[in-house]
């Protein structure tokens, strides 16, 4: 992430906005220690989960996850003081007083530091208003603007008429933002479509990467880079789509999703297949499996020295190809970045409009 006037970066500098689900927080748990520093995870809370908490403690030393407990009801189970593991609380505008001030318990309990998450299709308040928003945030948690991170979080970008309608948007929030001294300026959008469902089977489909696209239009902006992983940005939305075996691989400005249904009804036969074709795709790594731990899983299905896994199992190698290879990329000069993985392919469903039969709005 980039602080919002000029002074030291802020470490991490990527930031997803990810599910509390088995998968996510598998591969949040095999993520590399050197990359750990790097990544600040925002968890959304959707129920009361006691495990919660100690999923988190399990998780990579230098990996300090933000948690959003905004789904939640007020009570114990969303007061974060109560979880004892380290954390940065997420405030949103609408939260309650009672949660702002235990948000501040928290943050300074923990690291001493915040996320404010404004979410830019609803929190549409003039720049007053905002403010005066903010400042309750501050006020109610006892903290500054030094210590929060701003998430502006553009939501469900999922064709070029979503970057049109959101970039002027989320330009006017980042304007207003230079106002406040924040630690740092984050913007993060979701381009996964709602399903995957009606796209074809047993071969390699291109999604163009939308939320990618939206941030390389805001460079001039010098904000970090947030995305929801896999995921849609879409509550509730099923992003698996169905049961059949789904792998979701990044390569720079797309997605390659493989959905298999080939070799009949057995999974295994189907996974090593679906495996096998990717780890022989021009876009699987160069590093291979020491790409990250879910390039490692898959190469294993593709040797048949594993067997199928789950759709719990599938998401996670998923999220942590995906996680490493959005470091990778943005380690690199934008320069550096190969120009063909940013292009939209025209054919349907291969990087255009993004969401298989469901018309862009």
């Amino acid at each position: 992430m980039v602080p919002a006037h000029g002074g030291r970066a802020a470490d991490p500098v990527y930031r997803p906005v990810l599910a509390s689900r088995r998968s996510e927080l598998e591969a949040l748990r095999h993520l590399d220690a050197d990359l750990a520093p790097r990544l600040a995870p925002v968890l959304e809370v959707s129920t009361v989960d006691a495990v919660l908490p100690q999923s988190l403690a399990r998780l990579p030393t230098g990996l300090l996850p933000a948690v959003d407990v905004t789904a939640l009801p007020d009570g114990a189970g969303s007061e974060l003081l109560r979880w004892g593991v380290p954390l940065l609380p997420v405030a949103g505008l609408a939260e309650s007083d009672a949660r702002l001030v235990g948000h501040g318990l928290a943050a300074r309990a923990y690291a001493g530091r915040l996320v404010v998450r404004l979410r830019a299709a609803s929190d549409r308040s003039g720049p007053a208003a905002t403010t005066a928003e903010v400042e309750r945030i501050w006020r109610l948690t006892r903290l500054v603007p030094e210590q929060c991170e701003l998430l502006v979080d553009a939501g469900d970008v999922c064709c070029r008429a979503d970057v049109r309608l959101a970039e002027p948007r989320v330009r006017w929030l980042a304007d207003w933002a230079r106002r406040h001294a924040w630690r740092s300026v984050t913007v993060a959008a979701g381009g996964l479509p709602q399903t995957l469902s009606g796209l074809p089977t047993d071969e390699p489909v291109r999604l163009q990467r939308w939320d990618w696209l939206l941030w390389q239009r805001l460079a001039d902006l010098g904000v970090g880079y947030g995305d929801y992983g896999v995921g849609s940005a879409v509550p509730g939305a099923d992003a698996a789509g169905d049961r059949l075996p789904t792998v979701r691989y990044t390569a720079g400005g797309a997605w390659w999703v493989y959905r298999w249904s080939r070799r009949g009804g057995r999974g295994d036969e189907r996974v090593a297949d679906l495996c096998r074709t990717l780890v022989a795709a021009p876009h699987w790594p160069t590093e291979g499996a020491a790409f990250s731990w879910g390039d490692h899983e898959i190469l294993r299905r593709a040797r048949r020295a594993a067997g199928a896994g789950s759709t719990t199992n599938w998401a996670a190698w998923s999220t942590s190809h995906h996680l490493a290879r959005v470091l990778f990329d943005l380690s690199r000069p934008a320069g550096a970045r190969p120009e063909d993985e940013q292009r939209v392919d025209p054919r349907p469903g291969r990087g255009g409009r993004g969401r298989g039969p469901t018309p862009c709005r």
